[in-house]
């Protein structure tokens, strides 16, 4: 086990004008479990594959363990890379698919059995050892993946969207087992993904990553309750947050009747970020912003309306609507005039001009 550091990391892909990944910091602790979120091309799986030593480090240095492995070939640094993929020998059995790393650095024939074997009961893989990967489904082959990578002992593990294969209900449960394994072992480790749901409840840290810059590292509630702008906002959180473009007069921000005490320096326009679960529905009595319902989700436990300002307001949703957490019991209707009001103690204030935090 080892601790990791980005030190100022970039990387070009040739031909490329921008970079991949530009300028990346990032201190990940001895046994820590870190993962790199963010959309498509926002330079997550290059900065993993520059740790695994898969991509080239333009500029900058990367250290495991304090020594520098920037100019190290991939089997000279003790990481264990597991694929989306799999990646699997499909003539081998499941075995000597994880067996097969350390057969070809020498390792004796029983050794490895021992291995093998000691990985295969983590994973529940044991009466599956003689099989081979065309008789498994998604879900085992994942698990021998992570089985190949295990017997090695590595210092660090290296997660490139291991679960994007998975159907919905599955990579749920198996994300569970590798954050579980994760602790037991106490291997570091850098998973990338997409999803932001994954990244909250697996990591123990979240950096989130936009255009090859880091946006923010913190832990899953902290990227939650206190965005640093309002990409970080937007994108964690199952829906986002809510952004708000309101024009700002007299001290406040103004949504329809509604006015919202703004932080000094806001500005003439201001961006207010609301969560779904922070607004509620009120009567008429009660200034507020009012909405027509154009989707209704049910989930169940809970319902999300999302609803649309009405024509000719002076103020401006970045999705067009509105995400509004409700009682599933609640009657509402698609079409119908809402009126919501947020929590004010729950209302994110961002500029207007860069999107950071106010």
């Amino acid at each position: 086990m080892a601790a990791v550091q980005y030190a100022g990391v970039s990387h070009r892909y040739p031909g490329a004008e921008s970079l991949a990944v530009d300028s990346l910091d990032l201190d990940i602790a001895d046994g820590e479990f870190i993962v790199l979120v963010g959309p498509s091309g926002c330079g997550k799986s290059t900065s993993l594959r520059m740790l695994a030593g898969l991509e080239s480090v333009e500029s900058g240095r990367i250290d495991i363990g304090g020594i520098d492995v920037t100019g190290l070939a991939p089997r000279a640094r003790d990481v264990a890379m597991v694929f989306q993929n799999y990646a699997l020998y499909p003539n081998m059995t499941v075995a000597d698919n994880m067996g097969f790393a350390l057969r070809n650095a020498g390792m004796s024939k029983a050794d490895t059995a021992v291995r093998v074997q000691e990985a295969a009961k983590m994973l529940e893989l044991e009466a599956l050892l003689d099989r081979k990967p065309g008789k498994l489904s998604g879900g085992q082959r994942q698990r021998v993946a992570m089985g190949r990578a295990i017997v090695r002992k590595p210092t660090v593990f290296c997660m490139d969207e291991p679960l994007s294969n998975l159907d919905a209900k599955l990579r749920v449960s198996t994300r569970a087992q590798i954050a579980g394994l994760q602790k037991r072992l106490g291997t570091t480790t850098v998973y990338v993904t997409h999803d932001q749901v994954e990244a909250m409840t697996m990591g123990d840290r979240v950096a989130v990553l936009l255009d090859g810059k880091l946006q923010q590292i913190a832990p899953p509630r902290e990227l939650y309750d206190n965005p640093v702008n309002t990409f970080v906002a937007g994108f964690i959180g199952s829906p986002g947050m809510n952004l708000v473009d309101a024009p700002v007069l007299e001290g406040a921000a103004m949504i329809g009747d509604l006015r919202i005490p703004a932080p000094r320096g806001a500005g003439d326009r201001v961006v207010l970020g609301v969560r779904p679960e922070s607004w509620r529905l009120v009567g008429e009595h009660v200034d507020a912003v009012t909405s027509t319902v154009e989707l209704i989700e049910e989930l169940g436990a809970e319902s999300y309306l999302y609803a649309a300002p009405e024509p000719g307001a002076t103020w401006s949703t970045q999705s067009g609507r509105f995400a509004v957490r409700v009682d599933r019991k609640l009657d509402v209707r698609l079409g119908q005039t809402v009126r919501l009001v947020p929590s004010l103690d729950e209302v994110f204030f961002f500029s207007a001009t860069t999107g950071s935090r106010l």
